[in-house]
Parts: C-alpha cells; structure tokens; sequence
C-alpha cells in the first residue's frame, strides 16, 4: 500500500502527462471549488458501457502507461 502522499504526486504525475501542467492544476481546482461525487460522477460515464468495453478501455490505458 501507498501512502497518501505517493498517490497524490502519482495522480498529478498522470494528470499532468494527460492533461498538461496547466490544466491539470484546473482540473484540481474545479474538483476542490465545487461539491463533487467522484464514484457518482464515474459510475455515470460509464454507465452504458458494458463490462467487456470498460476492460478493453481499461486494458488500452495500461498499455499506453506501463509502470
């Protein structure tokens, strides 16, 4: 297990390499200004995706992003 701090640096790290450093810093700072529900907010982009499309999408991104 990581701690709290390696995953925070980790997920800018992400952000920043998908995003840019810019608006990695936006996307921080829309999640903190504004009442948010990450696990509502994913389970709605995903709703109508079957379970074998979410692998496939999950699969591809790890592919792109070895570590």
């Amino acid at each position: 297990m990581i701690t709290d701090t390696e995953i925070k640096a980790k997920g800018f790290q992400i952000l920043s390499q998908y995003l840019g450093d810019i608006e990695a810093e936006r996307f921080i700072a829309l999640i903190q200004r504004e009442p948010f529900d990450y696990t509502k907010w994913r389970q709605e982009i995903d709703e109508n995706l079957s379970i074998e499309e979410i692998s496939q999408r999950a699969m591809s991104l790890r592919k792109k992003c070895p570590e």
